[in-house]
């Protein structure tokens, strides 16, 4: 015979088993939760301020160029005003942001900003400007990509100032200009109190003496007659992270002025890539 005899009593299904499934069943809802929640925050993150900020640029750069209108545009801009345009003409013909004075959350929301206190556009001493990686209208999304020599094109009420990306670290020693580029005339390593002022750099988020006319060095490094022009644009690094800065330092090459009444002349550089 074979079988149970009817006096055994048959020992309870394990219930670990169900346990395990109810258990994988609220985890697998909780991270489908967790996707939908980080998707929502990349949108508004990416998008959303991107929509926000393209509205304030458009109204900050009609005010700046009205103002630039004006007879007596040559009052410095407040906290909050336009007061420059910078274009940068590697990352495409449209990419062209009006930088606001300052560079508190509020400025930054509008577009990139002008460190108060750095020196203005073609001034001796460090042009300073913070700008948004991610989101915001993400104007310094790609300063990795730039390479030594490219231009860093900043336009005024009556100048086009080009700027142009150092040397960087490993392109310091034997530096030959990209085998005579007549882009980089001009470009070359920093010597004196500006050895180590190279084209990018990573630092920390303390490490505000980047900025100063000698970055990397106390404000009283030079007397201000000894400044060189530079340009040093910042940004958070890496993506979606502000554990670092991303430094990137340009030299002052060329200016041209404006042709009053022919706002259709533009520099030759607007149209490198």
């Amino acid at each position: 015979m074979t079988g149970t005899p009817d006096d055994v009593v048959a020992p309870p299904p394990d219930p670990r088993p169900a346990r395990v499934r109810s258990a994988l069943h609220v985890l697998g809802e909780l991270l489908i939760t967790l996707g939908l929640v980080l998707l929502l925050f990349v949108f508004y993150a990416v998008y959303v301020t991107d929509w926000s900020t393209a509205r304030q640029q458009a109204a900050a750069t009609d005010q700046l160029r009205a103002r630039w209108q004006r007879p007596a545009a040559t009052e410095p801009p407040a906290v909050g005003e336009g007061l420059a345009v910078l274009h940068v003409p590697s990352f495409g013909p449209d990419y062209r942001f009006t930088v606001l004075e300052g560079t508190d959350r509020e400025r930054l929301a509008a577009g990139p900003g002008h460190y108060t206190g750095t020196a203005a556009p073609g001034e001796q001493g460090d042009f300073a400007v913070a700008g948004h990686r991610i989101g915001r209208g993400a104007p310094f999304n790609h300063l990795d990509r730039l390479r030594s020599c490219d231009a860093l094109v900043v336009e005024t009420a009556t100048q086009w100032f080009i700027y142009r990306v150092l040397p960087m670290s490993d392109e310091v020693d034997g530096w030959d200009g990209h085998g005579g580029d007549p882009r980089c005339r001009g470009v070359a390593p920093i010597s004196g109190p500006y050895a180590g002022v190279v084209g990018r750099e990573i630092v920390r988020p303390d490490q505000r003496e980047v900025i100063n006319p000698v970055p990397g060095r106390p404000p009283d490094a030079l007397p201000p007659d000894e400044w060189t022009r530079l340009i040093t644009l910042t940004t958070c690094h890496p993506e979606f992270s502000a554990a670092q800065r991303m430094i990137v330092h340009g030299v002052l090459v060329k200016r041209y002025p404006k042709a009053p009444g022919h706002p259709e002349l533009r520099p030759a550089e607007l149209e490198e890539r």
